[in-house]
């Protein structure tokens, strides 16, 4: 046994005090005056050894009250297998707040046991220790360490959040505030359900923190989530057939059966039927959504699923366009059949600029841009070309009979296509055609239908490196290639090896091909057109800038009401930065003060707690590092004890207190009961 403040043992001299006191108390004998001796009988004597073994008694309970309460003073404890350090302690109490804590455990909700286990942590030290309560949120007021009463404080107002934090960031952010503080002794304890997705204790190397793990699980729950939505097509456009793909997972052991889907659109609940979705995967089913008027939209994608139902619901909003934008790059005068083939497109508008009038910062503005007939090609049209490609934009090339062949391979080795080689004037039919490609997968209504097929009475050999990333969307009878296709960042290149002039090919009159490659080129690509964002991911979102000058300011409102974002304005975006302004999943429209709604975001609660996996302890024993301690049985323990006896061993001051009361009352009662 040792002792946290042994210079309180000294006062044990006190004790010559009642010593003293019970070897000068001489108590005199009273005088009974009787006037008959029949009275002798009723008379009680006190011989002098029962007076001295009654004395010696009470002596002794006095003096063992006495040592009780001195040894209190001096907080005696048993030692454990590490030395107990003395000083002001720092500690760090990580809460875990996220959704996954709404499970039940016996029949308590585990963000309620965290906290009331966070308590008996708080109160398992001494008062003057500093503390830090975090949880998923990391608010700035989570990262300073306080005193004992504002941390139960703190714990008390602790609330579910969308926020999810990995175990490793949590580390770090304690080790961060634990070292801010002036103590040398700090520790960290970490209350969660330790799912598998965010338990990755092995991120963190650091051996100096002593860590103490508290897992708190419940029963494993069956859950159903909708993970992600997405169109198949960039643009959406009204009046067609717009095709929406839901994934949804099934996170259970189970397979589960009937689960309903709807959607909500235009105020209206429409059933979309019922799903069977296999154990531990996930299945995608396709929505067809026609839509009859422009402008934004939002959409809510819903499943019935319980207990767990924050991720039963999916958010979505989309822009319909009044117009599909192509721009037409040329050297002369417009072409007849590309004018008249956008004519028949209603939803489509053509513009067509010379060589010498390009505006490249319209690029932006268009879905396709087509080079007709281009002799060559400028490296400033390149350069730009190049970052419309990467940002998303589609390019169709019909190069000129009388092409800079050198000019185009330097321009089409950039882009990472095949190069021209040579005109030649022979006529060419073309064989086949890619029906599982996107631009003609959904065109013909059977694959082996008697298409008439494009031919050719001029065309560029080229070049066949495998290396290019070529894909054949049409091939002439030799086996060249008539159309290819090259990714290039988010946008495709599209290089046809014949003119578009009607005196080589006849691919401008061939409507059951020529129009669908015009329409699809324009609408295919993997610009950034997102149709959803994740609260606490995605914490920029950019939109068109509305603002020429004044101090105008762009706002978010949504249901839970309104916020001003960061603003960055560059060029005609604005970057709007969120920082931990959304805390509910819903839609959030931006709005200027002159303005109505200028676009609308659809945010969900992030999906990564919707896998209710959890480390089991032989997992969580294999990966902890060597500064590491596994509190064991959490949801029964009393933490306020495990806490004193971690940090100072097994302590016996309470049970010296104990002692002494019950000496002081064994000393009353001897005085009682051994009354003269």
């Amino acid at each position: 046994m040792q002792f946290l403040f042994p210079s309180f043992l000294w006062a044990l001299g006190a004790l010559a005090i009642p010593v003293l006191i019970h070897l000068f108390y001489f108590r005199r004998f009273k005088k009974v005056y009787f006037t008959n001796v029949k009275f002798l009988k009723e008379v009680k004597e006190e011989t002098n050894s029962r007076r001295k073994i009654k004395n010696f008694l009470v002596l002794l309970m006095r003096l063992l009250a006495f040592a009780a309460i001195i040894l209190a003073f001096a907080q005696p404890f048993i030692p454990q297998d590490r030395e107990v350090k003395k000083g002001q302690r720092s500690v760090s109490v990580f809460v875990d707040n996220s959704y996954s804590m709404n499970s039940l455990s016996q029949d308590v909700p585990l963000i309620n046991q965290a906290k009331q286990k966070a308590r008996e942590i708080i109160e398992g030290f001494k008062v003057d220790d500093r503390f830090q309560i975090l949880t998923n949120d990391f608010e700035g007021k989570h990262q300073r360490l306080m005193s004992q009463e504002d941390a139960l404080s703190m714990i008390d107002e602790i609330q579910v959040s969308p926020s999810v934090r990995n175990i490793s960031q949590v580390l770090a952010r304690q080790q961060q505030a634990l070292n801010s503080g002036t103590s040398e002794i700090t520790s960290a304890y970490v209350l969660s359900d330790f799912q598998k997705n965010i338990a990755d204790l092995q991120s963190f190397s650091d051996t100096t923190l002593e860590v103490n793990l508290a897992p708190l699980q419940s029963i494993q729950e069956r859950n159903i989530s909708i993970d992600s939505a997405w169109f198949d097509a960039p643009i959406q456009m009204v009046s067609q057939t717009n095709e929406l793909v839901v994934r949804i997972r099934n996170h259970s052991d189970e397979l589960a059966e009937n689960v309903r889907l709807t959607i909500k659109e235009e105020g209206q609940v429409k059933p979309i039927g019922t799903i069977k979705i296999p154990a531990r995967s996930s299945v995608t089913d396709t929505i067809n959504l026609t839509v009859l008027k422009t402008g934004w939209h939002q959409a809510t994608l819903e499943i019935t699923d319980y207990p767990v139902q924050f991720d039963d619901k999916y958010f979505f909003t989309y822009e319909v366009v009044e117009k599909v934008k192509v721009l037409s790059i040329q050297n002369n005068a417009k072409n007849a059949y590309l004018s008249a083939a956008f004519e028949g497109m209603p939803y489509f508008e053509l513009s067509t600029q010379r060589t010498n009038q390009i505006d490249y910062s319209s690029f932006r503005d268009f879905e396709l841009i087509v080079l007709n007939d281009l002799a060559s090609i400028s490296s400033g049209l390149s350069n730009e070309l190049s970052q419309y490609l990467v940002n998303g934009g589609n390019l169709l090339i019909f190069p000129s009979a009388t092409a800079n062949i050198q000019n185009y391979s330097t321009f089409l080795t950039e882009f990472g296509a095949n190069t021209l080689q040579s005109f030649e004037k022979l006529p060419l039919k073309v064989a086949s055609i890619n029906t599982e490609e996107f631009i003609f997968n959904d065109v013909f209504e059977r694959a082996n239908a008697n298409i008439t097929l494009p031919s050719s009475k001029g065309s560029y050999k080229m070049s066949s490196l495998t290396g290019r990333g070529e894909e054949r969307i049409m091939t002439y009878r030799d086996g060249s290639t008539y159309l290819g296709k090259y990714k290039k960042g988010k946008g495709y290149l599209f290089l046809c090896a014949a003119p578009l002039n009607t005196d080589y090919n006849d691919l401008a009159r061939n409507g059951e091909v020529f129009v669908p490659l015009l329409y699809k080129s324009a609408i295919i690509g993997d610009k950034e057109n997102k149709i959803a964002y994740t609260i606490g991911l995605d914490d920029q979102i950019i939109a068109e800038n509305r603002i020429s000058e004044g101090e105008l300011v762009y706002k978010l409102a949504g249901d839970q009401g309104a916020f001003i974002p960061e603003q960055q304005i560059i060029g005609n975006q604005v970057l709007l930065g969120l920082g931990n302004e959304l805390s509910n999943a819903g839609f959030y429209d931006l709005e200027l003060e002159n303005e109505k709604q200028l676009g609308s975001f659809g945010f969900n609660f992030n999906r990564k707690e919707s896998n209710l996996s959890y480390v089991s302890a032989a997992e969580l024993e294999a990966m902890i590092g060597p500064n590491m301690r596994i509190l064991d049985n959490v949801s029964k323990a009393d933490l306020s004890q495990l806490v004193g006896n971690q940090s100072q061993g097994i302590i016996l001051w309470r049970w010296c207190i104990i002692f002494a009361l019950i000496f002081l009352g064994l000393e009353s009662l001897l005085i009682r009961v051994l009354k003269n």
